[in-house]
């Protein structure tokens, strides 16, 4: 288990900002090798593409609110995800607290529990945390660059607040209005089937794959450096052998 603790500034005030961050179609395209697919009620699909020089893989998974806390601007998240090559597997418990810098920044804080296994595991907590570390950057500069292009005015900005704590409370009330399992009939459970929520694709251009040569360079090259210093000893034995 991996710990992760990242943290960025978003140029929009805090209420603002968690309107935005808890809208994942929104911010989705921001973070890199990321690709949203489809939602189906508060259950959100896709894909993050990994790249490592000629090597290409693909995670696919989902992501799903487990709290939201609108008033103090928290929120959990389950993720996981699997290798589509079957190389591994990953699964993460993400909290984000947002905090008011001023009336118009916010930082966000995201603590994360991260399991990895299969061949991403082999590359270790160094750079794990490289990686998280200039993701986060790369994300919160794409997402600042796609708030100052959008300008919204502050009517905008007050109905997107008003919208995240409108789908807040519905989701509580309709939590709170179902029935308990025990006592479900099977009459009952015939037009709670019908009332599914139903998948919705989403049509987004697909996302370029992360570079992991690119992102994680110096980490990856302290990870390869005892490897490589044990190559360069067993060639020199062998060549003093061979005298």
């Amino acid at each position: 288990m991996e710990k992760l603790l990242n943290e960025f500034t978003v140029n929009r005030s805090i209420a603002h900002a968690w309107a935005i961050l808890t809208d994942l179609e929104r911010i989705a395209p921001c973070m890199p090798g990321a690709q949203l697919q489809e939602i189906e009620g508060d259950i959100y699909r896709g894909q993050v593409k990994v790249k490592l020089g000629p090597i290409s893989t693909s995670f696919k998974g989902q992501a799903v609110f487990l709290e939201r806390d609108d008033t103090n601007h928290r929120a959990v998240l389950k993720g996981e995800g699997r290798d589509t090559g079957g190389k591994g597997n990953a699964d993460a418990l993400i909290t984000a607290q947002l905090e008011a810098l001023s009336p118009h920044h916010t930082k966000c804080t995201v603590s994360t529990d991260l399991r990895v296994s299969g061949k991403v595991a082999q590359f270790g907590r160094g750079v794990m945390g490289d990686v998280s570390e200039k993701l986060m950057s790369q994300f919160a500069h794409n997402l600042n660059t796609m708030l100052d292009s959008e300008e919204d005015t502050p009517d905008e900005a007050e109905a997107l607040v008003e919208e995240a704590i409108q789908h807040a409370e519905e989701v509580k009330a309709h939590a709170a209005e179902a029935p308990p399992a025990a006592a479900t009939t099977a009459a009952q459970a015939a037009p709670a089937a019908a009332e599914a929520p139903k998948v919705r694709t989403i049509q987004g251009p697909a996302a370029e794959p992360i570079e992991l040569s690119d992102v994680a360079g110096s980490a990856m090259l302290k990870r390869l450096l005892p490897l490589l210093g044990g190559i360069v000893v067993l060639l020199v034995v062998l060549r003093r052998l061979r005298k």
